[in-house]
């Protein structure tokens, strides 16, 4: 059925964007852990799709599935955050990771190795590689959260913000700058890991193939990275603004 002005009924769009939906839902599935069930992640991405469809006003085309995928995800992250799925024990932990991390970068000049990371956290090896296999998941919903402890997620203002398109977030030049320098200092084995990863979009277990080491492994990898490029984005944003404050005399 179509309207008076000859575009698909809401229905119809439904439909014809749900496998959108379920791809964006079983790609953010390969880093959760196995408790965050497919279907939660399709409801809230449903919720998102709809949304999108309210805001949008230009037509269903490509430019509308860049705008809506988007939604999408944000939808499902926001479901997640609400959840507040991972226990409060192990967000410390990454949190004194990232501080780590921070730490031994501003004291060596480079990024630090685990071992040397599980050394300043007074950890084992093995503990420290638990922690981050135990963090699948985390790191990939609060990475956005670019600003300082008790300051709301960075993609949260936008999108409570009924006047902001989220394609244009991520086009943000200095958001792209900060991230684009932040990878170039991931060690080579992390950067090739979040290259295939998000460049090739292979699956953990695929890029665990291409660099000869269990998915496990992947996953401890990700998980590192990501708190690195959290530690460094934190610092290189909280400069940012206070630089700007400075050039404002605020």
């Amino acid at each position: 059925m179509y309207t008076a002005a000859g575009q698909p009924d809401r229905d119809q769009l439904v439909q014809r964007f749900v496998p959108l939906v379920k791809r964006i839902a079983y790609h953010l599935m390969a880093r959760l852990p196995a408790s965050v069930q497919f279907e939660d992640l399709v409801q809230n991405g449903m919720l998102g799709l709809l949304d999108a469809m309210d805001r949008y006003e230009t037509g269903f085309g490509a430019q509308f599935e860049t705008y809506a995928t988007q939604r999408i995800r944000g939808a499902m992250l926001d479901g997640l955050r609400e959840n507040d799925w991972l226990p409060r024990n192990l967000r410390r932990e990454l949190r004194r990771i990232e501080a780590a991390i921070n730490q031994l970068e501003h004291e060596h000049g480079r990024a630090p190795s685990e071992r040397e990371l599980a050394e300043a956290l007074g950890m084992s090896l093995a503990d420290y590689q638990k922690t981050l296999h135990d963090a699948r998941g985390h790191q990939l919903v609060y990475f956005d959260d670019f600003g300082s402890e008790g300051d709301e997620d960075f993609l949260e203002r936008h999108f409570t913000d009924n006047s902001a398109d989220p394609a244009s977030i991520f086009e943000d030049k200095n958001v792209k700058e900060l991230l684009v320098k932040a990878i170039g200092r991931l060690p080579e084995r992390e950067k090739l890991m979040m290259a295939l990863y998000y460049e090739q979009e292979l699956n953990l277990r695929e890029i665990g193939e291409v660099m000869g080491v269990t998915e496990s492994r992947v996953c401890q990898l990700h998980s590192q990275a990501i708190a690195r490029l959290r530690s460094q984005l934190v610092g290189d944003v909280s400069l940012a603004k206070k630089r700007g404050k400075e050039k404002t005399g605020g």
